[in-house]
């Protein structure tokens, strides 16, 4: 009994000595004391701020502007959407990506949607100022850019405006751009609380969309109805001339039309003929082998086409008096396509444009390089300058190799020569020819062959947009 007593007393104290070993173990253990060096480092990574994030899209709505030339640019959510240069066309930029070249520059990259040329922005938060920018720039998606003129009258040079960001453009084709930027909060789309019902029926309702709401709609225009017969018109009223004649044109102020007509079924014998909106009257100008007369820019002077020693070269001679008729150039053309000022013709061979003056050429163009290898060149092209922006080409061609669906197609095209740009502006399985600048230059009429016995007459804006039916006939050509 006293063993057993001695033997439970013994396994007891082992029990509570090995309770206090375990919880010695689990109890937190003191650190040991540290260098002074590294308490030191200690603290500085404890007082370092987080690495924060660098931003690689300016989050807003921006218009970025510059001047001498007149541009602008718009930067939304996505990116770049629209390049606009005074007297061109608007462009339209499909973004590719955006790059933080810090916490307050940005790299903005994406592509010309007509041509696919490279578009570069470099956007900076930095305080910008420009002379001859607009102040408040009366741009938008929608409107053509302000013209210089209206630019410099805007903003005092003296009183530099103020804006928050600097902004570089380079365009691959177009060349380099410089000027400042600003918030555009005012061209944020207005959002309206609907249901989704409201919004079905509104998409519905929506008229389409047209890029270009500036523009004046031409007052005088002549062309070649469906049966053949000129016919001039002014404002609401018509009238059709009685007699039958091609290659029209007329003057700036809508009153007098020049034409072609064919006086030898069998042969080339021409005259150029001048009508008289006001009095109804004809009168013949010149006869023999003559064709293409053009009106030039002040309604002075006419310039057409006569042939000599089996060549053809340029004439001109006071609309008042064609009797005074003279060479402007003795080389041999195949096509005159109209006159750029006062004192300058453009004419063309097989092989290149001419600016012609003083019986010489001023500038030769290859027409090779204005045509790529999309158009082939003919003796039935036209090509138009247009008449605020002589950079401007209007080239209406056949193409090098239609599609199967439409073996004769034929399509209008714009050409810088500057910048060497061409957009075309009719689907590729389209017939159009005879495209006609407005005076504005920012609408183009042409002939558009509905069926293989009917063609009408359509209208395009400058930018490929709102091509709508405008009327029926052909070949027209615009006055006022």
């Amino acid at each position: 009994m006293r063993f057993r007593s001695l033997t439970f007393l013994c396994s007891l104290i082992f029990l509570s000595f090995a309770a206090a070993h375990s919880l010695l173990a689990r109890a937190p253990q003191k650190p040991a004391p540290k260098s002074s060096a590294q308490s030191k480092q200690q603290v500085a990574k404890s007082a370092a701020a987080p690495q924060s994030l660098q931003s690689t899209h300016y989050p807003i709505l921006l218009l970025g502007h510059g001047a001498a030339p007149d541009w602008n640019v718009l930067i939304g959510q996505k990116g770049p959407e629209r390049f606009e240069r005074a007297n061109y066309p608007p462009m339209a930029l499909e973004a590719v990506s955006v790059n933080g070249e810090g916490p307050d520059s940005w790299f903005y990259h994406a592509k010309d949607s007509a041509t696919a040329a490279e578009v570069t922005i470099r956007l900076a938060r930095e305080a910008c100022s420009d002379g001859a920018a607009l102040a408040t720039p009366e741009i938008s998606a929608k409107t053509p850019p302000p013209s210089a003129k209206a630019t410099s009258s805007a903003v005092n040079p003296s009183s530099p405006v103020k804006y928050t960001f600097s902004i570089t453009l380079q365009h691959s084709q177009v060349g380099s751009f410089k000027g400042c930027a600003r918030i555009a909060a005012e061209l944020f789309p207005k959002i309206v609380n609907q249901t989704a019902e409201d919004e079905d029926d509104a998409d519905k309702k929506k008229p389409p969309v047209a890029t270009v709401t500036h523009f004046k709609v031409p007052s005088a225009v002549a062309f070649l109805s469906s049966t053949g017969q000129i016919t001039v018109s002014r404002g609401t009223a018509k009238k059709i001339i009685p007699a039958s004649g091609t290659e029209l044109s007329l003057s700036h102020d809508g009153k007098k039309l020049l034409y072609t007509r064919n006086d030898a079924k069998m042969g080339s014998e021409h005259t150029i003929v001048l009508y008289d909106y006001d009095s109804g009257r004809s009168k013949d100008l010149v006869h023999g082998t003559v064709r293409q007369a053009f009106w030039s820019p002040d309604d002075s002077r006419i310039a057409y086409l006569q042939s000599q020693d089996q060549k053809w070269r340029v004439v001109s001679a006071a609309a008042a008096a064609p009797d005074s008729a003279a060479a402007i150039y003795n080389g041999n053309v195949d096509a005159l396509d109209g006159w750029v000022d006062g004192h300058i013709v453009v004419a063309g061979d097989s092989q290149n444009l001419y600016w012609i003056s003083d019986d010489r050429p001023q500038q030769t163009l290859s027409l090779k390089e204005v045509y790529g290898d999309a158009f082939r060149i003919s003796e039935t092209d036209s090509i138009r300058v247009n008449p605020a922006n002589p950079d401007l080409l209007l080239v209406s061609a056949k193409y090098t190799t239609p599609p199967a669906s439409a073996p004769d197609a034929a399509g209008i095209f714009l050409y810088e020569i500057r910048g060497k740009r061409r957009v075309t502006l009719t689907p590729p399985d389209q017939w159009a020819n005879h495209g006609e600048f407005s005076r504005d230059g920012i609408q183009i009429f042409y002939t558009r062959r509905i069926s293989a016995t009917a063609s009408a007459i359509y209208r395009v804006f400058w930018d490929g947009s709102g091509a709508k039916r405008y009327l029926d006939g052909t070949d027209l050509v615009v006055g006022q």
